[in-house]
């Protein structure tokens, strides 16, 4: 007899994990192995337990969906990943496949095609759903591709510590020279990281990213 696709489902909405096993819970190749309801409990798990394929949300507590796919790849944790999310930017999908994600669904599309992204990954392809998977053909292409959305909490995660340094001083007013002596750089290396951050946090001067490292607790 064909062994079942064991999948570990995570994600901080009981209900969508729910709705997500009763749609697998129809095709009787695939079974459900458990489910976590933060990133520590993924974390956890993957410490003790595997499955074949882990449909894993970005926004969840205590370790968001890019920190756990950090410490596989710090652990070296080989586990098929398949992210769920209610954004859609592209280059957070570009970043999650450099994590070692396999494929990606947006929340409202997870129903129509969590089956087929299962079984696409389990037999070692990428799957993504339509939308995303004409972006990033666009990119790729580089034809001009529209900026979707994006958790700041994520987009927070992403930064490098050295860009979380400069960021912080930033919003303390330190012009970039005095950035420069204070980190030991040189003050070209400061408008690069400078260049960086306005980039990555979508704003537009050094009063936007006061803004944004204060309303995620930056500083």
């Amino acid at each position: 007899m064909k062994q079942k696709i064991q999948v570990h489902v995570a994600d901080d909405h009981k209900i969508l994990i729910e709705g997500i096993i009763a749609v697998i819970d129809t095709d009787k190749e695939i079974e459900v192995e458990g489910y976590s309801l933060t990133g520590k409990e993924v974390i956890d798990w993957a410490k003790e337990k595997t499955a074949d394929i882990l449909i894993l949300d970005i926004n969840m507590p205590q370790y968001d969906g890019i920190e756990v796919l950090k410490y596989f790849k710090l652990k070296k944790i080989d586990m098929k990943t398949i992210i769920l999310s209610s954004y859609d930017d592209v280059k957070l999908v570009q970043e999650m496949i450099t994590l070692g994600a396999s494929g990606f669904l947006s929340k409202d599309s997870a129903g129509e095609h969590i089956i087929n992204a299962i079984k696409a990954v389990h037999a070692d392809e990428q799957y993504f759903s339509d939308a995303i998977k004409s972006n990033l053909l666009k990119l790729y292409t580089g034809q001009k591709v529209e900026s979707g959305e994006r958790p700041e909490s994520t987009i927070a995660n992403s930064l490098t510590d050295r860009e979380v340094e400069v960021l912080k001083l930033i919003a303390q007013e330190h012009s970039s020279p005095e950035i420069a002596d204070i980190l030991n750089i040189s003050q070209s290396t400061v408008d690069t990281y400078r260049k960086s951050l306005l980039k990555k946090t979508n704003v537009k001067n050094a009063v936007g990213l006061a803004m944004y490292a204060v309303k995620n607790k930056i500083i």
